[in-house]
């Protein structure tokens, strides 16, 4: 996924207007480039710009680890990102504009709090309201674009970009994709974001069953309380000799016991 960011003095709203910017999505790959030429080249001193790429790994990871990361969270921490860079830059930041992600009075409230004395909006379809949210989508999606062509397979597998499709679930390329491109037992090429419900859903349906044992989880189900202490027995004064103290699976699958002679 790329995040990204445009900056530009307020009297130059009218000539990002000027420029044709537009929600990246509606735009072809070749007006999105031709687009992105004039912003660097003829409005070079007149618009800034920085994207934030996270790798579809790093997605993973922070979703499907103990404490979820989730997408939203993501976005608005990339987004609290670029914003502080900017302004690290020395950049007189008065106004604010940012496509939404959830609730858009919560993510705002939350930018306001972060950000205070700058006037913040929070919008849906912020790129298609905002000529300079359509310049951040725009250096987006073409960033996203050129990764995606000059992607690195360390599988080894031989597959032009085109051949990916575009990622989105619909995309009967991305289905074929990842149908075609999915290994039973070890799931996606990098490439592919495993968490991704539709990733997920073609790994639940077509790769290998596996069964993960837990023996120990199985032995509280079927004698509950066995070699469990209650609570109390750590605050008692006597210790209660017919309680059988239950040892830690890691032990008795070593064969590991305590000795006090050699």
């Amino acid at each position: 996924m790329v995040y990204g960011t445009c900056y530009s003095p307020l009297e130059e709203k009218d000539h990002l207007k000027h420029l044709g910017l537009a929600d990246s999505k509606t735009l072809t790959e070749e007006k999105r480039e031709s687009i992105l030429g004039k912003m660097t080249t003829d409005s070079v001193d007149k618009i800034g710009w920085m994207v934030h790429i996270l790798s579809p790994t790093f997605i993973s990871n922070s979703m499907l680890k103990r404490t979820k990361y989730n997408l939203n969270a993501l976005s608005h921490d990339s987004a609290i990102g670029l914003i502080t860079k900017v302004l690290a830059l020395g950049v007189n930041v008065t106004e604010i504009y940012v496509d939404t992600v959830g609730d858009a009075t919560k993510y705002q409230q939350k930018l306001e709090k972060q950000f205070p004395g700058i006037d913040i909006t929070v919008a849906k379809k912020a790129d298609s309201t905002y000529s300079i949210v359509s310049g951040a989508s725009i250096f987006a999606k073409v960033a996203r674009d050129r990764i995606l062509k000059d992607w690195d397979f360390v599988e080894g597998i031989d597959v032009a970009a085109a051949e990916c499709g575009s990622g989105y679930p619909n995309d009967p390329l991305t289905k074929k994709f990842l149908r075609h491109h999915m290994d039973k037992v070890f799931g996606f090429p990098q490439i592919v974001r495993f968490s991704w419900s539709t990733a997920s859903s073609i790994l639940d349906k077509d790769a290998a069953l596996v069964e993960w044992e837990d023996d120990d989880e199985a032995d509280d189900k079927e004698n509950p309380g066995a070699g469990s202490a209650s609570l109390l027995t750590f605050f008692s004064s006597k210790a209660d000799k017919g309680l059988k103290h239950k040892r830690h699976r890691f032990f008795t699958e070593r064969n590991l016991y305590s000795v006090s002679q050699i």
